[in-house]
């Protein structure tokens, strides 16, 4: 079998080699791979930004990625930026505002989970990654998909829910043919009494809705409802001396229990990620950032003269004064910059101690 000629490269490799070693530094930075029309085909981070970029040029081709990027470039442009924290949330917005074909979702969203209530008709409860859809809402992140999925199947089960591919057609009752055949469900689960069978006309979209709306409830911490009934019928079925079948109610007590703690977490966490925090830059160009509930308002130079200090402190103040974020699901647009301050904060422990509370800020001069 004859071997397929290899692609030949979208421009001048050594130029562009040689133009990188000649005004590409060793400082963290932000990089660009360009088509020939300016499009952006890949962004990427470096702390070393230099050496970042040379190593492209060492790749294997087709074997590395890297090689085959640079393959379908045309050009390379880059940004120094003041720190590896601000090359990580330079990267990140220039990825959300780019869409580049080279890359993929951020790898922050694999190791995490959210509960994910859909949109539509009849909503679901499951699990995923996240979404970048404004009208579907996401609580977490939680740290194990495994027991969040478990979680939700009994959530759902209580509250009789469906999990359903989202093109399944839904006819609630009252929408049916008056003089049709009576419909079935679509799967078992209604006739085990887990699904009301919105895909049938067992439910009214109003009821299904109220179903819906009672497992939001339950993941925001505003009620606990569907607790109340396993608990209820756990001590029926002791009582009764069923104790295989309380014991089944007890694992899905435990459940519930996993998964209230789990979001209670969640909410915790990201609230607590609310603070001015000093990032000390590679060449002194340290910089003051303002982050509230895990994700940043405002980004200045560290104000280091009195009359800095105070115009940062008005901004702080300004914050501040604004309506604290009650119970709820995180804003779609917010969910990746927010895992990045999590997974920064999680892995540089020595930098909570660069943070200083909203309230000082405001309550003091800001000076360190």
């Amino acid at each position: 079998m004859p071997t397929a000629a290899l692609l030949l490269p979208m421009t001048d490799l050594a130029a562009l080699r040689d133009r990188v070693r000649a005004l590409a530094e060793d400082r963290p930075g932000v990089y660009r791979m360009l088509d020939q029309s300016g499009r952006v085909l890949y962004v990427g981070k470096a702390k070393k930004l230099r050496t970042r970029l040379l190593s492209y040029f060492r790749a294997n081709y087709p074997g590395d990625k890297g090689a085959r990027i640079l393959h379908a470039a045309s050009d390379i442009a880059w940004d120094v930026v003041p720190s590896e924290f601000a090359a990580h949330l330079t990267e990140l917005r220039q990825i959300r505002q780019s869409r580049p074909a080279y890359n993929v979702q951020m790898n922050r969203r694999r190791n995490v989970a959210f509960a994910v209530v859909s949109s539509g008709a009849a909503p679901k409860i499951g699990v995923g990654a996240g979404s970048d859809q404004e009208d579907v809402r996401c609580y977490g992140p939680m740290l194990s998909p495994g027991r969040l999925r478990a979680a939700l199947r009994v959530l759902n089960d209580l509250l009789g829910l469906r999990d359903c591919a989202a093109r399944m057609p839904m006819v609630f009752a009252g929408q049916g043919d008056l003089f049709g055949e009576p419909m079935g469900a679509a799967c078992m689960r209604h006739d085990f009494g887990t699904c009301s069978g919105p895909c049938a006309g067992f439910v009214t979209e109003e009821e299904y809705r109220r179903q819906v709306e009672a497992g939001v409830a339950f993941l925001e911490g505003r009620a606990i409802a569907p607790v109340d009934r396993v608990i209820a019928a756990m001590a029926h079925q002791a009582e009764q001396g069923e104790f295989e079948a309380a014991t089944r109610w007890r694992e899905k007590f435990e459940h519930l229990e996993w998964l209230l703690g789990a979001t209670t977490r969640a909410r915790a966490g990201i609230e607590l990620l609310t603070f001015v925090y000093r990032d000390p830059g590679s060449h002194g160009d340290d910089r003051a950032y303002l982050i509230r509930n895990g994700t940043v308002r405002a980004a200045f130079p560290w104000p280091a003269t009195p009359i800095e200090r105070e115009a940062f402190q008005g901004v702080v103040a300004e914050e501040l004064a604004r309506p604290a974020t009650v119970a709820g699901p995180v804003p779609a647009a917010q969910i990746d910059e927010m895992l990045l301050i999590m997974s920064w904060f999680r892995r540089h422990p020595e930098a909570l101690r660069r943070t200083t509370t909203l309230e000082s800020w405001v309550a003091a001069s800001g000076s360190d």
